[in-house]
Formats: structure tokens, C-alpha cells, sequence
């Protein structure tokens, strides 16, 4: 298969220049980087592309066993890599697309210069001595509705995910987003993002990291934007003067700048 088709790759920015791949969150695509990507166009080779059941992706390319974990995801995220052959990257992901990037990097170090997590989560639920910001009975309930009314569950959760009712345009884009996703294969993601536990693959990781996190998030919460920090040998963490689990669509220049400065330093 064409790993660049499955993936809707698309590449712009400077030919040789270093390479920087965005990577999007759960009922997201590409588009979700409009604000923050072309930002790094004029000295960085810029990378887009689309998880396996969003955006342009090809629908087909979905396999039941191999997305039922992050790894799966990790596993795409590297073909990718490879197909374009490029040099160790600026790896950016949001929401689940964080810690994609970080079982990719703890597999293959070689590929990534640095990583930058925006708003990740290493686990959603609650857990002794951890708080991930919900309880199992939460997150199953979440599920559940999904499963029910996955349209009637995007119109009402993505407004609070974008935590910014001040501007409802944005909690609108995000709705659209999400019902735009193939409703089966939205589910299926969802059970893999928010059951996933990833806190042992942190320490993993060698890659220099930046973590972003807006100072309200009802997803990922501050103390878990301090807990991936704290677990993650060598990074940086900065706190984006913004609310909401989105902040590359609303606080968009705080994002580029937070990047430019940490690839700067």
C-alpha cells in the first residue's frame, strides 16, 4: 500500500529544510494544524497528515487488530517516516497523537529530534495516586453514549472539549470535525484513546521533549501535563495562557511561539 496515499500526507515548506510533523488528535484531522503549521514553513520541511479513519485517509487502510492500540498508530507514524525519508523530525502532536508520538520515538529514537506534546495524557482514568481526569465509571459512560448517539455526543461534548464558550464558532468546528469522522471507526478510537495506560512508556523515551499544556483542560488536566513532564527525562514544560483541550485552534500563536522559542533555544 501507499503508506503517503493511506496517510493523505501531504509535505510543504522548505525542500532540505528540517523536518516538523504535526500530528492531529482523536475526531480530528490535518486541518486542525491550519493556525500553527504554516507558521514553520519558511525555514522547515512541514509535514501534515491524517490517522488511519480521519480526514482523507483511506478508510480501507483501517485494520480492527492492528488500531485497537497506540501502537498500531506508532507503527503508522513510522511508515510514514520512512516513506519520505526523512531526517530525525520535529515530532508535534496533540491530544492521543502525544503519546503516539511517544511510543514511535521510544521505538525508533533514531527518527525524531525532539518531541512537542500538546495537551497529552498518558492515561485518562483515575488511578492510585494518579489522577487522570476521570473515573472508570466516567469513561465508560462516555463510551456508552457514544455508542448510542455518536451526532448527539459530538454536539454536546466538543463545545466542553474546546473550552472556550466565548468564542462557539471554534465548539462548532470541533462538532463538525468530529461528525465528519466515520462514526464506527470513531468509536473503536475512542476505546483506544481513553483506556489506554501509557505511563510505563514514558520512561522510555530519550527524546528531548517540550510539553504544552493550556492552564484549564477538562481532558487532560494540569497534573497531567506535570505528571508526563516529571516522567519524561530531560523535558521542558510550558503552560499556554489558555482554557480548552484545543489550544492549537484557540490560542494558536501561543503554540507557535511556545515551538519556535524551544526549537530556538
Amino acid at each position: 500500500m501507499d503508506v503517503l496515499r493511506r496517510n493523505n500526507v501531504t509535505v510543504t515548506g522548505r525542500p532540505g529544510g528540517p523536518p516538523v510533523v504535526f500530528a492531529h488528535g482523536f475526531g480530528c484531522d490535518q486541518l486542525m494544524w491550519r493556525h500553527v503549521a504554516p507558521a514553520f514553513e519558511a525555514d522547515h520541511r512541514v509535514v501534515l497528515f491524517d490517522h488511519v479513519g480521519a480526514g482523507g485517509s483511506d478508510l480501507a487502510a483501517y485494520d480492527p487488530v492492528r488500531h485497537s492500540s497506540l501502537d498500531g498508530y506508532a507503527a503508522d507514524v513510522l511508515e510514514v517516516l520512512e516513506a519520505l525519508d526523512l531526517p530525525p523530525a520535529v515530532f508535534v502532536g496533540h491530544s492521543v497523537s502525544a503519546m503516539i508520538g511517544v511510543l514511535a520515538a521510544a521505538e525508533r529514537p533514531e527518527r525524531f529530534a525532539h518531541l512537542v506534546l500538546v495537551g497529552p495524557s498518558p492515561r485518562y482514568v483515575d488511578d492510585t495516586g494518579y489522577r487522570g481526569g476521570f473515573s472508570r465509571e466516567e469513561i465508560d459512560e462516555l463510551l456508552a453514549t457514544m455508542d448510542h448517539n455518536y451526532l448527539g455526543w459530538s454536539a454536546h461534548v466538543a463545545p466542553m472539549i474546546m473550552g472556550v464558550p466565548e468564542r462557539p464558532e471554534l465548539g462548532r468546528e470541533l462538532t463538525d470535525s468530529f461528525c465528519r469522522t466515520d462514526p464506527a471507526i470513531a468509536r473503536r478510537f475512542a476505546r483506544t484513546t481513553f483506556l489506554s495506560d501509557n505511563r510505563a512508556d514514558l520512561p522510555r523515551v530519550r527524546t528531548p521533549a517540550l510539553v504544552l499544556q493550556s492552564r484549564e483542560d477538562v481532558i487532560a488536566p494540569p497534573e497531567v501535563g506535570r505528571y508526563v513532564h516529571e516522567h519524561l527525562a530531560g523535558s521542558e514544560m510550558v503552560v499556554l495562557d489558555t482554557t480548552g483541550h484545543c489550544p492549537n485552534l484557540s490560542a494558536p500563536e501561543q503554540v507557535v511561539a511556545a515551538v519556535a522559542d524551544y526549537l530556538a533555544a
